[in-house]
């Protein structure tokens, strides 16, 4: 049986994450991606990529509408290794944090921390209001993972690509799925 993960993305800046988290996900062949989409997801992608957005919905294995509350990845019988959002917007980050369970994006974030499994938020913003880290640090203490993707400079990234990579494979460390995505540190 496959292991699956479920991808989420969102409407906030930096959808690029998620496009190139499906594209690594999918040359995997002992993975299989479920992935949701939001409306104002697929906007981004329209604004801040030269994407289809069909194209990114064919990376995925499987594809849910946001609103089906109904589908499988919203039960906690399902078995996944966990659930990814590149990006996290702020609505939905507020929804996972405060328990409100309005969309398949959020129902399935709820149903991966209620099992225990592995939540991993990837947040573009750069400022951060206080109710924005309230959230922050509820959504980490119910179990998630928060991610800033931050540059490791000590890697000399010389493309975008690579800074994306890298902050992706950190996130796939903590999944434990083998990648070739980064340079580990080695000391001098």
């Amino acid at each position: 049986m496959k292991q699956r993960i479920i991808v989420g993305i969102t409407g906030a800046s930096g959808v690029i994450y998620g496009i190139r988290l499906l594209e690594v996900l999918r040359g995997m062949p002992d993975l299989e991606t479920h992935l949701i989409l939001s409306r104002e997801g697929e906007q981004f992608i329209i604004r801040e990529t030269d994407r289809e957005v069909s194209e990114v919905r064919a990376l995925a294995h499987i594809l849910h509408h946001n609103l089906d509350i109904g589908a499988s990845i919203a039960s906690g019988s399902f078995r996944t290794a966990g659930m990814i959002l590149a990006p996290c917007s702020r609505e939905t980050l507020f929804a996972i944090a405060n328990c409100v369970s309005d969309t398949l994006i959020s129902r399935a974030a709820d149903v991966v921390l209620k099992e225990k499994r592995r939540l991993a938020l990837l947040i573009p913003e750069t400022r951060l209001s206080p109710e924005y880290l309230k959230d922050l640090i509820a959504a980490t203490e119910m179990g998630a993972l928060v991610v800033l993707p931050a540059p490791a400079f000590y890697v000399r990234p010389q493309t975008i690509g690579e800074v994306i990579d890298h902050t992706l494979g950190r996130v796939l460390d903590y999944f434990e799925i083998e990648h070739p995505l980064m340079t580990r540190w080695k000391a001098p």
